[in-house]
């Protein structure tokens, strides 16, 4: 039973949620993730990367975005209710050594899934540099974590609304000519990651980025979360869900994702409905 111990909205429709899940939080790696079913065997399977866990209390937290009618179901729960399925850990964790320097980016609900993986870069004794940005203030979220593992966290918001009104790409290229970085680390949306790694190109800086794809499974089997890797197929479930970005089709990966926006769209608009009144309930 993964039943839930806490839960806060950090933005208008961004989650974080605690949950027992005691074999996933002993084992779980940086950059892995996990598959929630919140409605039962047949209902819509949800890939979330895990933001942290404690292995002593057996807990997980992810930090999700409400964005279909899944995402919307699951942030209705409340503490004492319990997720049905819950699979993981899954995929490849990502490589920790010590780089010398390295930048962690992350772009909106990107931060969350970026926040272990800072953290062990900096217990792996790089010197470390985040760089944490959103289209406005309110939608800025894992900077005060950021902030215990790192003495330079930079903000960025699209509307200036908080911390430096630029996008991650402006201090990113300022950082590779000033600092000169030995890796950077970059998690977002796929837009934000491909300008990311046109960024860090000309330096020569290599860039691993996190791939979010349409995923069903988990388990290499549907073919869902196909992408092209230096021209290879590559499936993000078992062979990520990093990449090297100089490697990754950008092109191909951004078409596939708009597959099922319009659908997406219908119900993330039914379901916020439905989420709005039982907040207005409570």
């Amino acid at each position: 039973m993964f039943t839930i111990v806490d839960k806060r909205k950090m933005s208008p429709e961004v989650f974080r949620m605690v949950f027992t899940a005691p074999y996933i939080a002993r084992s779980r790696k940086p950059g892995q993730f996990i598959i929630i079913q919140q409605g039962g065997d047949y209902s819509e399977r949800i890939p979330l990367t895990i933001a942290d866990a404690d292995a002593e209390k057996g807990t997980v937290t992810i930090i999700f975005q409400a964005v279909g009618a899944a995402t919307h179901q699951l942030a209705l729960l409340d503490p004492g209710e319990a997720i049905a399925n819950v699979l993981g850990p899954l995929g490849q964790p990502t490589h920790i050594e010590k780089f010398g320097k390295v930048i962690c980016v992350g772009g909106g609900i990107g931060a969350a899934p970026l926040h272990p993986i800072a953290q062990a870069m900096a217990q792996a004794g790089n010197e470390l540099k985040v760089i944490v940005g959103a289209r406005t203030k309110d939608l800025i979220i894992m900077e005060e974590e950021m902030n215990k593992i790192s003495d330079d966290v930079i903000i960025c918001t699209d509307d200036g609304s908080y911390g430096r009104k630029a996008l991650v790409t402006e201090p990113l290229k300022e950082l590779c000519e000033q600092w000169k970085p030995d890796m950077v680390v970059a998690i977002g949306p796929p837009i934000m990651m491909k300008f990311c790694t046109q960024t860090t190109k000309p330096f020569g800086v290599p860039i691993i980025v996190s791939l979010n794809t349409i995923m069903v499974d988990g388990t290499g089997m549907c073919g869902g979360c196909r992408v092209s890797i230096n021209g290879k197929t590559k499936f993000v479930c078992v062979d990520g869900p990093e990449f090297d970005g100089y490697a990754v089709d950008w092109e191909n990966m951004m078409m596939r994702l708009g597959t099922f926006k319009t659908q997406e769209q219908k119900a993330h608009h039914h379901c916020h409905i439905g989420l709005n009144i039982k907040e207005g309930e409570a």
